[in-house]
């Protein structure tokens, strides 16, 4: 799987997968990988990855009649520029397997780029409608945050204490606390926060996790859960930054 790397003079450093533009690995300037990452998740291109920062587009869930979480995630990427420490993606109608461009025969391209900065990640996810015809779409991006143990994070000073599937209206900021330091989470354009964790059942059903692999992440995401019109002609930016606080 071909994979970009970034890094910064003080040790910072990102992976990031050309099939689905997918975050695999950030590690802060003190060498601690932040995001959590399956041991069974597929890495061959034949199954969206489990972990990292699967990229959601252009439905959220089942929430549409479309592939599930929509196909971004399960395509191959542009790569169209990068530096040392940023690289930037892209994804158009054109770039699209038979079977993904016949559900979704609409103009458009997708970007996003990742930049790091001492101990700040960020993604910017832009959305374009490239054809001469509205579109609605729904997307996230759907962090996978590495914990040391489930039970013990916070968010915002709130314990996890269970499987989780929260829709909560988007703020600017939240702040986890990993076990392994205090992540701030800020978002811009987006309209929702979701949380996510399978729990113990949850982790035990799904082929691509291990039955205790729910105690080791919390999904935190910036998304547009409800689909909403973009149209011809337009484009939309989201930006996604987490920063590791003293």
């Amino acid at each position: 799987m071909n994979e970009v790397r970034i890094s910064t003079p003080q040790g910072a450093a990102a992976s990031i997968s050309l099939f689905g533009a997918h975050l695999m690995s950030w590690q802060s300037a003190d060498g601690r990988e932040r995001l959590f990452l399956s041991q069974r998740s597929a890495l061959d291109g034949s199954a969206a990855i489990r972990g990292g920062v699967p990229v959601i587009f252009p439905q959220f869930a089942t929430r549409g009649d479309g592939m599930r979480h929509g196909f971004a995630r399960n395509a191959t990427w542009r790569l169209v520029e990068q530096g040392n420490d940023w690289a930037e993606l892209a994804l158009a109608q054109t770039d699209l397997q038979r079977s993904h461009f016949q559900s979704w025969p609409r103009a458009f391209e997708l970007r996003l780029r990742f930049a790091l900065q001492d101990d700040t990640l960020t993604l910017r996810y832009t959305v374009r409608n490239t054809g001469p015809q509205d579109f609605s779409w729904a997307g996230a991006l759907h962090t996978y945050f590495a914990l040391t143990e489930f039970t013990a994070a916070t968010l915002d000073g709130m314990p996890f204490t269970g499987a989780l599937d929260d829709i909560r209206p988007a703020t600017p900021a939240l702040r986890l606390d990993t076990g392994a330091g205090t992540l701030l989470l800020e978002q811009q354009g987006f309209s929702e926060w979701v949380v996510w964790n399978p729990g113990a059942e949850g982790a035990a059903a799904s082929a691509d996790m291990d039955d205790g692999d729910y105690r080791r992440f919390v999904c935190i995401e910036p998304a547009r859960v409800d689909k909403q019109v973009l149209p011809a002609g337009a484009e939309w930016t989201g930006l996604h930054t987490i920063s590791l606080i003293p």
